[in-house]
């Protein structure tokens, strides 16, 4: 039964995103958001974890449109909206009411950010926010006979005068709205904005807050990782998911990582920042999850890993000297930078075979078939010293290595070496795989 007080999971909680917020710190983020989240009341929550972020030193431009407050204005103008390749057609008519919404939104996300409320998280807090014309646009044109008019797209973003901003702490708001070198205003889309200025200024990510917590597969569960290629398959499949298109673009393009969040859902954008697992989609040209050897640099987050084994006698104790001086037989899985499993491999070449040992899952991560994972990783390993066969001692696990294809063997089948350092008050099974 779990004890542990409020007080002590949150400084579990704190302990575990101190690595996050040093990782994130410096580094530029390009957060983009709807009409519809700054509309919605969650917004105040969103606001105020934007500030957190800023106070953490993280370097932000935010990206709004308007969408809602446009059709609002033009809805009581009486002036109806004409759409065609799922954008807004902005003819002379309308262009009032688009540039009016997007002032306002501009305003109320401006004094949100203003707001240094007592008793509250942004309490105390002193942000610059910094809009301007950053965004040169060019027409969208006449596309299949369709002239577009004041709908615009991307020419070019002012990188130089937004990297001075954010380099003197600033918090850059761009809106939807984009102008031409002859004074001419275009409205574009804003999810295509955010893409084009986290690629311009070499953005760490691009986060982009929906309606809803992220992709979602056939049966409507949560996509909690994706790859660009995997993301382009689903956009063959169905063409309606800008958002997707757009992160999916910017990381094609450079990004390093894209994440699909909720404004709905309070705290998304620190749960997805600050945890392991996020609370969103995550978008990135390979999985984030990547096998490889460990390195000496791995010793500490090891012994975090295997310790609670080793206090319930699972493992064998191992000292933080001898994982030092073993660390080169270690394979390890990792998890956005933190160590959720590893397996050893210990050769004896004389007798052709090897030990598989210390073999550990994080617990929140057993379902995935990692065990599998870094059984192949330490079989190829085998393969490529020339050995033979493996073999494992093991007093809980055996059902779960006889399922892989381990025989059971006897412990005069064991290596001589290994004969002699055989633990009798452990009386561990001996199971063997032929490679």
């Amino acid at each position: 039964m779990d004890k542990s007080t409020p007080q002590d999971q949150y400084v579990h909680w704190f302990r575990s995103a101190s690595p996050y917020i040093n990782a994130h710190r410096n580094k530029t983020f390009v957060v983009a958001f709807g009409g519809e989240a700054v509309q919605h009341p969650n917004f105040t929550h969103l606001v105020h974890d934007i500030a957190l972020l800023d106070s953490l030193g993280i370097r932000l431009i935010l990206v709004h449109g308007s969408r809602p407050q446009i059709n609002q204005r033009l809805a009581e103008s009486g002036v109806q909206s004409q759409f065609a390749e799922n954008r807004r057609i902005t003819d002379t008519q309308s262009l009032p009411a688009v540039t009016q919404a997007c002032g306002y939104v501009r305003h109320q996300i401006e004094a949100a950010l203003s707001m240094g409320i007592a008793q509250s998280p942004m309490q105390g807090a002193e942000i610059e926010v910094i809009s301007g014309n950053f965004i040169t646009a060019r027409p969208y044109g006449v596309r299949d006979g369709v002239d577009f008019q004041h709908t615009g797209e991307v020419r070019k973003v002012n990188t130089h005068i937004m990297a001075k901003v954010l380099d003197q702490s600033g918090i850059i708001l761009i809106s939807h709205l984009g102008y031409s070198p002859t004074g001419e205003l275009f409205n574009c889309a804003w999810e295509e904005i955010a893409e084009a200025v986290a690629t311009s200024i070499n953005a760490d990510k691009l986060i982009i807050l929906d309606e809803t917590e992220g992709l979602m597969d056939t049966n409507q569960q949560l996509i909690k990782e994706l790859t660009t290629s995997e993301a382009e398959t689903l956009l063959d499949q169905q063409q309606t998911l800008p958002h997707l298109a757009a992160a999916t673009r910017a990381c094609k393009a450079g990004v390093t990582r894209c994440h699909l969040l909720s404004y709905q859902l309070d705290g998304a954008l620190i749960k997805e920042l600050f945890t392991l697992d996020g609370s969103g989609t995550l978008l990135a040209n390979e999985s984030y999850e990547n096998v490889r050897s460990a390195t000496i640099d791995d010793v500490g987050g090891l012994i975090e890993l295997i310790e609670p084994l080793e206090q319930e006698g699972v493992l064998v104790r191992r000292s933080r000297e001898l994982l030092e001086t073993e660390i080169d037989q270690f394979i390890l899985i990792e998890r956005d930078e933190v160590i959720i499993g590893c397996a050893a491999l210990y050769p004896f070449p004389d007798s052709g075979s090897g030990e598989l040992a210390c073999v550990v899952v994080h617990p929140d991560y057993r379902q995935g078939q990692r065990g599998d994972t870094l059984l192949e990783a330490i079989e190829r390993k085998a393969k490529h010293m020339g050995l033979e066969s493996v073999f494992v001692l093991t007093t809980r696990t055996a059902h779960w290595f006889h399922e892989r294809g381990f025989e059971p063997s006897d412990r005069d089948q064991l290596p001589e070496q290994k004969q002699r350092l055989y633990n009798f008050q452990r009386n561990s099974k001996v199971f063997q795989k032929r490679l």
